[in-house]
């Protein structure tokens, strides 16, 4: 029996949902829903947390992190730290496909699997990013890799540490965050897909939760899918894709599934604490998300109707 097909994404998702609502009601798979949504968000020149414009590392190189996991047979592949290719989802994607006996390439490795399976390299260090590289290191009210949400005291450690890392490592002269997209197509399929630049002026080589299976993406077709944003640092620590999924099994709510995540992630002692969110959704379509500040939002669409839907996240 087929079913009302559902994607949901965290903020500025937007860029790509609709895309990704179109394949679903087409009849598309979830697995081509998500990677459409997430390419299309790779590629928004405005969106300086992910893809193409991404902001750089502390050698102002944009290093790209980016995951898929498939809900039927917990199937993951991630791409981590990958320079020069727009699209590390459909990376991710190629490895998922071709390359099974792995699920996770990093750095030089991903990029050669990428030029032996036809990928293009591209610049992926715009005009805009270089200037916000620069100039986002002053001290800012703004939270550092979050949703244009007020600073934490661990932002303005990470600003301070950042600023001498960046003057150690000598870089080029010179609305945010991760993005994630949960899919659930009309066969009953769903998939996780995450895709970000990570922390600006990140040492080069981190890789965050976005690109390991239980902290940043995970997802079981029994229960339901996961995905975080934000201090991904924290829910490697907590495993918070991977717990919110596990809460979804005891049969808690989305929403509280995804809030008593956020407060166990809350308890861990962190100087560089700084907003992290986290959204569900459940094998029959129902949808939670929770973050720690006010104003924090998530979008949904679902097939039969494919209205975009702004709903406001949970508190912790």
């Amino acid at each position: 029996m087929s079913r009302v097909p559902i994607i949901i994404g965290s903020e500025r998702s937007e860029a790509g949902l609709a895309e990704g609502a179109r394949l679903l009601s087409s009849g598309a798979t979830a697995l081509d829903a998500v990677e459409a949504a997430l390419r299309r968000c790779e590629d928004n020149l405005e969106d300086h947390f992910i893809g193409t414009g991404g902001l750089p590392n502390a050698r102002g190189e944009v290093e790209l992190d980016a995951s898929l996991m498939v809900g039927s047979t917990r199937a993951f592949a991630a791409v981590g730290a990958i320079k020069g290719y727009a699209n590390p989802i459909s990376v991710a994607r190629a490895v998922l496909e071709n390359l099974s006996q792995h699920c996770l390439l990093v750095g030089e490795g991903a990029e050669l699997f990428a030029e032996e399976h036809g990928f293009e390299r591209s610049e992926l260090l715009t005009d805009t990013a270089r200037e916000l590289f620069v100039a986002a290191l002053a001290p800012s009210k703004q939270s550092v890799e979050g949703e244009n949400t007020p600073a934490l005291p661990g932002d303005d450690l990470y600003r301070t540490s950042a600023r001498e890392l960046v003057r150690r490592l000598v870089p080029h002269d010179g609305p945010w965050g991760t993005v994630n997209v949960i899919a659930l197509d009309e066969a009953g399929e769903m998939v996780v897909g995450v895709s970000t630049s990570g922390y600006p002026w990140k040492y080069p080589g981190r890789v965050g939760d976005s690109a390991i299976a239980g902290a940043g993406n995970y997802c079981d077709l029994r229960y339901g899918g996961a995905a975080c944003t934000g201090r991904g640092e924290l829910s490697m620590r907590v495993l918070g894709a991977r717990s919110v999924v596990d809460r979804l099994a005891k049969g808690e709510d989305p929403t509280a599934a995804c809030q008593e995540m956020l407060r166990e992630a809350a308890t861990l002692p962190d100087i560089f604490r700084s907003e992290l969110r986290t959204l569900c959704l459940t094998a029959d379509g129902r949808h939670g998300a929770a973050a720690g500040q006010s104003g924090a939002t998530y979008n949904v669409i679902r097939g039969d109707s494919l209205e975009l839907e702004v709903l406001p996240r949970a508190l912790i």
